[in-house]
């Protein structure tokens, strides 16, 4: 049975999940703004897709044309996977379109106005009124212009390395006769908002929204006039897309931080993955800048909407009051912590697991701050792979040092897009008197793995934070993650252990209890997958209930296939990638998934198998893809305490019982949405908030039961 019958592509399974977003973004059912905000996440992902996905698809491109036979006329696999990839992005902006006219409509019914300039009909000169008209001039003059450099293009100008990957652009084209002046201008947006929000009229309602965009276009003479003798211009928006690869040298003399600093130089000169630019700008322009960025293939050209960033649009404002937005859920206090003096005394009463943004982030951050200053505390270990931009955790680390405890943080510098942030506070960290490591140069290290050592009854008792998701404050109130605190002996022994292996790779180390990349995971999910395989072919219930993010790995999708063609019930909880394919008469039969797109990015791992009734529950920082599992250091843990491992189960059950938000992975990827039929009306994610909060009365009763 070849591949395309049983396994999907994982870039247009990407595509399908980005589409799901878009659905977010069309749906009438949420809050307005909230699904402008959609459009901002979807043209993001898209812009990383492109980055990343599409770029590396290229390269691949690259070399198998070098090596192909000149005399094969037939496309490789690759260009006819680029080409399928190319058509469903212009499918899906096509849908794009309607839904972002269709929501920036209902804004004016509520009051709103996003008042795009359209030169061509000349919007802002016949529709603004005399008193905007001059505010704009006085804003454009004391907040716009003095960060507006334009960049005069000659025949030396290397075109390419005037782009900033993350800018926003207009070509300008200074006509005189027949002589034509190009020019570039930024648009800037890091010094002023995208979005300007303009004085209401008198005794008016209305409240406009103008792009900053179209403000520099409408004020370009300003900028041009008296410098460039011109008679006409024309202007139009472009971005580039790069390759966010970069290439590291294996000199053994350079530190890996001056590698990745290296590195980061050199994606600035990256090749361009993606050419957007104004679907209006006129043929001349549009081969100059062909002619001018070198770009041959037409595919790398993209003529789309004149509002190139769209991801800015994540932070669109709200003008119009709490129903245009998502219902904010106040973030619980977990009792399991709150019942106790400390942090500490709270872990050795019981285990603690929060489940972020549900729970505050707050309990972790404590976790830190008092490990900072307790006198009983001698050594603090973490592994960071991205952080807030204001990080309390690493202020707290900082200040631990100060107060003489030891150190040791795990920074990998190699976080996707946070390379550069990740170099700054590793700096930082080193001048405050941090260990800091970085890892294995072969490996990411992607856990999200605390270890706080204390000197209890003259002994060293270790208290162990594993989780699914980064030490990032601003994300935790976004993603839903497993934070799991504990105390117990083994399993904090081989927590420390993942550190000792970060720090000496070459040594060996038994885990009994955690399942850790590159070293025991293959063959311990294989195991886990078998034993269920066992017990179905005995007749015995088996069942399988994975919720990951991605799911592309090869060999672990064939297994998953041999344990539906035993009998194993298999269902899962994916929310971007999936391989497989579900349903397969004699492949998949057995195996069901969901994927859920709601206000929260569905972000953590769980994997749980029936085990004979005996169900064995793991929490874990990696999905199943051949990276994590070979290629990363990542952490799945076992969840013993009985309490904790039901809740785990009933929010699954939750999940499963969706049919709101809940979308259906079949065979043709197409997203429809679970039926709700006859039944009650259940979205998980407002589901699992109001269950949790009856939980927390359970742990209050239960410990005020103890006092």
């Amino acid at each position: 049975m070849n591949d395309s019958r049983i396994y999907f592509d994982k870039e247009l399974s990407w595509l399908s999940f980005n589409e799901r977003v878009l659905q977010e973004a069309a749906d009438p059912n949420v809050p307005l703004i909230e699904r402008i905000r959609f459009l901002g996440i979807y043209s993001s992902n898209l812009d990383e897709f492109f980055r990343v996905r599409v770029a590396n698809l290229r390269r691949k491109l690259i070399v198998t044309e070098a090596t192909a036979n000149e005399a094969s006329t037939q496309p490789s696999e690759d260009q006819l996977l680029l080409d399928e990839i190319i058509g469903k992005v212009k499918q899906l902006t096509d849908k794009f379109q309607p839904i972002a006219a269709d929501a920036f409509e209902q804004l004016r019914q509520h009051n709103i106005e996003l008042f795009f300039n359209d030169e061509k009909s000349k919007v802002f000169k016949k529709q603004l009124s005399k008193s905007h008209k001059t505010w704009l001039k006085t804003f454009f003059e004391h907040q716009i212009i003095r960060h507006i450099t334009p960049i005069i293009i000659s025949s030396n100008t290397q075109l390419v390395s005037c782009l900033d990957d993350d800018g926003i652009y207009l070509l300008v084209a200074l006509k005189q006769a027949k002589n034509v002046q190009y020019a570039l201008i930024e648009i800037p947006r890091e010094e002023v908002n995208r979005f300007i929000i303009l004085p209401k009229e008198t005794d008016e309602e209305l409240q406009r929204v103008v792009m900053l965009d179209d403000i520099v276009h409408y004020f370009l003479d300003d900028i041009f006039t008296g410098i460039f003798e011109y008679e006409d211009m024309d202007a139009y928006s472009v971005k580039l897309t790069r390759d966010a690869e970069y290439d590291l040298n294996d000199e053994l003399d350079e530190s890996l931080l001056d590698k990745m600093s290296k590195g980061l130089k050199q994606r600035l000169n990256a090749a361009p993955a993606r050419l957007g630019y104004d679907r209006h700008m006129p043929d001349y322009m549009v081969k100059f800048l062909r002619k001018a960025l070198k770009i041959k293939d037409e595919n790398n050209l993209v003529p789309g909407v004149r509002y190139r960033h769209f991801k800015d649009f994540i932070g669109f404002p709200n003008l119009g009051g709490a129903t245009l937005e998502k219902q904010e859920l106040v973030a619980l206090e977990s009792a399991r912590f709150s019942g106790f003096n400390n942090v500490f005394d709270a872990i050795s009463y019981q285990d603690v697991l929060v489940y972020y943004p549900y729970y505050k982030f707050r309990h972790f951050t404590e976790f830190v701050r008092q490990a900072s200053y307790d006198p009983l505390v001698r050594h603090i270990k973490i592994n960071i792979y991205r952080v807030a931009k204001n990080s309390e955790i690493i202020h707290s680390l900082i200040e631990a040092v100060k107060n003489g405890k030891q150190v040791t943080v795990v920074v990998e510098l190699r976080a996707r897009f946070d390379e550069e942030a990740n170099i700054e506070w590793a700096k930082r960290m080193k001048d405050a008197g941090i260990h800091v490591e970085f890892g294995i140069e072969s490996l990411k290290v992607h856990s999200k793995l605390c270890i706080v050592s204390r000197l209890e009854n003259e002994r060293l008792v270790r208290y162990a934070h594993i989780g699914t998701g980064n030490f990032h404050e601003k994300n935790a109130r976004i993603y839903t993650d497993f934070s799991l605190f504990t105390k117990h002996k083994d399993i904090s022994q081989e927590v420390d252990n993942v550190f000792s292996f970060i720090a000496h790779s070459y040594k060996r180390f038994r885990f009994n209890h955690l399942i850790v990349s590159p070293l025991t995971s293959r063959r311990r999910f294989y195991q886990l997958i078998d034993n269920e395989i066992a017990h179905a072919t005995q007749g015995n219930k088996a069942q399988i209930t994975l919720k990951i993010n991605n799911l592309v790995d090869k060999g672990l999708i064939d297994r998953l296939y041999k344990a539906s063609c035993a009998g194993v019930k298999i269902r899962m909880i994916i929310r971007g990638m999936c391989t497989l394919i579900p349903q397969l008469s004699g492949v998949s039969e057995n195996i069901e998934v969901i994927s859920i797109v709601d206000q929260f990015l569905e972000h953590p791992r769980v994997l749980m198998f029936h085990n004979g009734g005996e169900d064995n529950l793991f929490i874990s920082s990696g999905d199943w893809m051949e990276r994590n599992i070979d290629q990363r250091v990542e952490v799945g843990c076992p969840i013993y305490d009985a309490t904790l491992k039901q809740r785990i189960i009933d929010l699954l059950e939750l999940q499963f019982s969706d049919n709101q938000k809940a979308r259906i992975i079949d065979q043709m990827q197409d997203n429809q949405y679970v039926k709700q039929e006859k039944r009650q009306p259940i979205r998980s994610q407002l589901a699992i908030y109001d269950y949790l909060q009856a939980q927390e009365l359970v742990d209050k009763k239960a410990l005020k039961n103890l006092e």
